[in-house]
């Protein structure tokens, strides 16, 4: 991977995993006001897309169970779980786990081309520079529902 992108990669991986260990676990499965999803949701999202971008999950990667698709894909929310849903403890590990092979992505990997463009983007690359902008903007999404439901728990 190139120094810079993952630099900035493990950065906003860090920040978000900060973050979200700081929880208070009371707090990851309520849905506040005005919010379409949960923290844990939010969790298991930035995993799940992460792996899609990267990785190609579901059809290229079986580093993550397929029912995360059901479970955290866009347009997904957790009134709709069923079945088995990995705690934000787990989800937490598989994240850290995930930056990992992160690193053993080739360099050169990067500059390959997409067959089809996404969202504008042309190349791999792009479409890792892209995952760090998702990342930190779902970091901010719990950012704000931290808030949310702790004010709304101090009334």
């Amino acid at each position: 991977m190139s120094e810079l992108l993952f630099k900035s990669f493990e950065f906003a991986r860090n920040s978000f995993l900060k973050n979200v260990d700081a929880l208070d676990e009371s707090i990851v499965d309520v849905q506040p006001a005005g919010f379409n999803n949960t923290i844990h949701w939010h969790v298991g999202h930035v995993l799940t897309v992460a792996e899609q971008f990267l990785f190609g999950f579901p059809k290229k990667s079986t580093n993550l169970p397929a029912n995360y698709m059901e479970l955290f894909a866009t347009g997904t929310k957790p009134a709709d779980w069923n079945g088995d849903v990995p705690s934000v403890k787990e989800l937490l590990v598989q994240l850290k786990e995930q930056i990992q092979r992160m690193k053993e992505i080739p360099a050169e990997s990067f500059n390959e081309k997409l067959k089809t463009p996404f969202l504008g983007l042309e190349t791999f690359g792009e479409v890792a520079h892209l995952g760090i902008f998702h990342e930190a903007a779902h970091l901010g999404q719990i950012q704000a529902m931290k808030r949310v439901i702790e004010s709304a728990q101090a009334k």
